[in-house]
């Protein structure tokens, strides 16, 4: 069984002091650290990362939701491309050495992705979330119908919490992705706990 993966993205709203200093005091309990800072030019960001770099976060945790080039420069482990970004395809062929996820709203676009080579997606939003008000969530049938026809990793995201976490993980997904949930969090360390303690019950329950 594939471990189950904790995905926490930037807000895009906080100062990038706040930013590292959160994202040190979390990578333990997670996977990967999304950087979605897109009011940056491509020189911040590479400077971002840098800062990430000097407070010993592993960059082999961070996934940059910006141009593919800037986080191949930027030395971070992948890249996160909107359903309207970067054609995986050349992403995949020009850069093979960065993990490459694909954010999806619908089956035919997962197969696409996946087609093309994505090595994972991520879905949404599943439940209702803040960061979407007004727009009517996809749900957990759709996340399940996604997850039974791709072999590649479906992180859901959109209005996680912990306590729905065995929900998504049930319904197929590979793990959870979190925002607000964890960088708008009052402790975001033990936020990010309590969700990675949820993703590590399902898999040791598989163990038994």
């Amino acid at each position: 069984m594939m471990k189950k993966e904790l995905h926490v993205i930037s807000t895009g709203q906080q100062e990038k002091a706040d930013v590292i200093k959160i994202a040190r005091s979390i990578h333990t309990y997670v996977d990967y650290i999304h950087l979605r800072e897109n009011h940056r030019s491509p020189e911040e960001i590479l400077h971002f990362i840098q800062g990430m770099k000097e407070a010993d976060i592993p960059l082999s945790k961070v996934i940059l939701n910006g141009p593919s080039s800037v986080a191949l420069a930027g030395g971070v482990a992948g890249v996160q491309l909107s359903h309207r970004g970067e054609d995986v395809l050349k992403v995949k062929k020009n850069y093979p050495m960065l993990r490459v996820g694909c954010s999806v709203h619908s089956l035919s676009e997962a197969l696409e992705k996946e087609k093309k080579g994505a090595d994972f997606l991520l879905f949404g939003h599943v439940f209702e979330s803040n960061s979407k008000p007004g727009l009517r969530p996809r749900g957990l049938h759709a996340l399940q119908e996604i997850t039974a026809y791709v072999s590649i990793p479906v992180i859901a995201i959109g209005g996680m919490i912990p306590s729905n976490v065995q929900e998504v993980l049930t319904a197929g997904a590979s793990g959870v992705a979190v925002l607000s949930g964890i960088f708008g969090a009052n402790d975001p360390e033990r936020a990010a706990f309590n969700y990675h303690k949820e993703l590590e019950v399902k898999q040791n329950d598989h163990l038994r």
